[in-house]
């Protein structure tokens, strides 16, 4: 490409006056002197280019006379040839690349990002059990208008739940750009945007409020028994703020740490349950925590597994929707139901990983045969949602097994505006919670971990038998020969499939001599707790005469084997076993 002349003259005349500002005469002098004396042998005096060239790029002032030379491609004029061999393309848009880290973004396009920093404030002790302390969103650009790029603030941290209004503590924040802007910007022009953008939020939280009550009457007006059914338009999440439940679940890629989606399952079963606390009576305490406050404290209510659970079904491309209804005895409850593109309707309960495939019935028709009883737990179905869709059931009846899943018949459920949805749930939409950060993987050895369980648990064992004037003789082998039966088990857990049990029933029997009796109790656990775990062992009759069996020659045996997933959770699996001379 050739430049007209007086562009030429222009560029050249820029160059020089950058490279005058710069003083990079001078400093080039200066290596070349510095490069003779340092480099070339006293007899060898002449520099070459290739010399000089090297020398400047090591000490940085190639790279810093490119950093401040800008180029602007807003308008763009020249020649192309008239049979081009690929297609040429301008991009005159953002310059905020994830893909291209050659560009640092400048603070206009910085001040447009939205998005808040969430931090979460957990409290762990000494049992390892964990406690969510606070959550808190940050305002981050006010750096953005601070001499230097960086700044101090102050924010106070609230409490969760019905604590939510109750001050935890303040802490103290120094943020800092790095590499640093070329530009900062007034305070004035970053809070300008700050209340534009606040107002803006407050007009389509207000927006949507209006819809969703005109969408609730109508509901209503359908059928007056709607009242009494599930339907959850909006939930408070850990900070007691009112949220549709749509920007509750949005599709989440586990890379490669979770390979399919019945892994997924797994994954978010073995993550704790406990229901938020209650101060008083009067039924449930309402929170929905935000995805990272509830992978942060690693446990959670149902509404929060089936969330997660449904936005890693999205991100493996299922069509998945969290249901809101009841199970027996009309306890609310929450899970999560894919669409095949087949119609078949499957449910995935997110507390246990179970999976059953839904059949409805038809009430009207008379029964040729006795309809066998559902194996799924619920009882009800209210509502289903997504991160873009909402369906309220307007059945006659809202049992589940008599429901039909057809989601596209609006006389079986009534859709709320796409459009409506995604003004305050889609991703950039300064009322929806920030992007959630990729999972983690998980920090714990399993090995290292197994093992520790399991020599604790045969410290509880002997110190138990002793206090009931009992002698231990573990042996290794038998322990050892259980490892197949805890890999089964976990393998059947996440696929729903049985593997293996015949070679270890097969090795058991090899390992017992003929007039012995073997006895073997295998119990999971998602904590890495010996204490608690061996407490836990004994409430089980059959457990409990295993490790208080009492007999002639009698051995004992212990396996621990811990499955560990993202985010450091973890499947436990114990086994306990005993065999002795049986005695007549």
């Amino acid at each position: 490409m050739s430049l007209p002349p007086e562009k030429a003259s222009e560029l050249k005349q820029l160059i020089h006056q950058q490279l005058s500002k710069m003083d990079v005469h001078g400093r080039i002098r200066e290596i070349l002197a510095e490069t003779i004396r340092e480099e070339l042998a006293p007899d060898q005096q002449h520099l070459s280019t290739e010399d000089l060239i090297k020398a400047l790029r090591r000490r940085g002032i190639i790279d810093d006379v490119m950093k401040e030379l800008n180029f602007v491609t807003d308008s763009v004029e020249q020649e192309l040839p008239s049979s081009p061999k690929q297609p040429i393309c301008f991009d005159r848009q953002s310059t905020l690349k994830k893909s291209d880290g050659t560009r640092m973004a400048d603070s206009t396009t910085m001040l447009s990002i939205s998005d808040p920093i969430h931090m979460v404030l957990i409290k762990t002790d000494i049992f390892g059990e964990t406690t969510l302390v606070a959550s808190y969103f940050l305002e981050w650009r006010s750096v953005l208008g601070s001499e230097n790029g960086v700044t101090s603030l102050t924010v106070e941290l609230m409490g969760v739940g019905t604590e939510s209004k109750v001050s935890v503590g303040i802490l103290n924040i120094k943020l800092e750009m790095y590499p640093p802007l070329n530009q900062t910007l007034s305070q004035e022009v970053v809070n300008t945007q700050l209340a534009l953008e606040r107002q803006k939020t407050a007009e389509k939280e207000r927006l949507f409020l209006v819809y969703a009550k005109q969408w609730w009457r109508e509901y209503l007006q359908i059928r007056p028994s709607h009242n009494s059914r599930l339907v959850k338009i909006f939930a408070q999440d850990e900070n007691g703020i009112n949220r549709p439940v749509c920007s509750y679940v949005k599709p989440l890629r586990a890379g490669r740490l979770l390979d399919t989606p019945r892994q997924a399952a797994r994954f978010v079963n073995v993550l704790g349950y406990e229901r938020a606390p209650v101060i008083g009576g009067g039924g449930k305490q309402e929170q929905w925590c935000t995805l990272l406050a509830f992978l942060c404290r690693s446990k959670g209510d149902c509404e929060d597994h089936a969330n997660l659970l449904c936005s890693l079904l999205l991100g493996y491309g299922l069509e998945a929707f969290v249901c809101v209804g009841t199970k027996a005895k009309g306890v609310p409850h929450a899970w999560v139901m894919t669409c095949g593109t087949d119609g078949t309707i499957t449910f995935w309960e997110s507390l246990t990983g179970h999976r059953y495939i839904h059949k409805p019935t038809n009430p009207d028709e008379p029964p040729v045969a006795e309809q066998p009883k559902p194996l799924y737990p619920y009882r009800t179905i209210g509502c289903v949602f997504n991160h873009q869709m909402f369906l309220g059931n307007c059945q006659p009846s809202d049992a589940v097994e008599t429901c039909v899943f057809d989601l596209n018949d609006e006389s079986k459920w009534k859709p709320m505006s796409e459009e409506a949805i995604k003004s305050v749930c889609a991703p950039g939409a300064t009322t929806s919670l920030p992007p959630f950060p990729p999972l983690c993987a998980s920090t714990i050895d399993a090995s290292v971990t197994s093992n520790e369980i399991e020599m604790q648990l045969r410290l509880l064992v002997s110190e138990h038998r002793k206090d009931l004037g009992l002698t231990t003789v573990w042996e290794d082998q038998l322990s050892y020969l259980l490892s197949p039966a805890l890999a089964s088990y976990e393998f059947e857990r996440t696929t729903s499939i049985s593997a293996g049990n015949e070679e270890f029933q097969d090795a058991i029997r090899r390992a017992v001599p003929d007039g012995h009796t073997f006895k073997g109790f295998p119990i999971h656990f998602v904590y890495r707790n010996a204490r608690r775990a061996f407490a836990t062992c004994l409430r089980s009759p059959f457990c409990e005469e295993i490790i208080c069996c009492r007999g002639d020659q009698v051995r004992l045996a212990v396996r621990v084997r811990v499955f560990t997933y993202p985010e450091s959770a973890c499947a436990v699996w114990i086994m306990f076993a005993c065999k002795y001379r049986s005695v007549l």
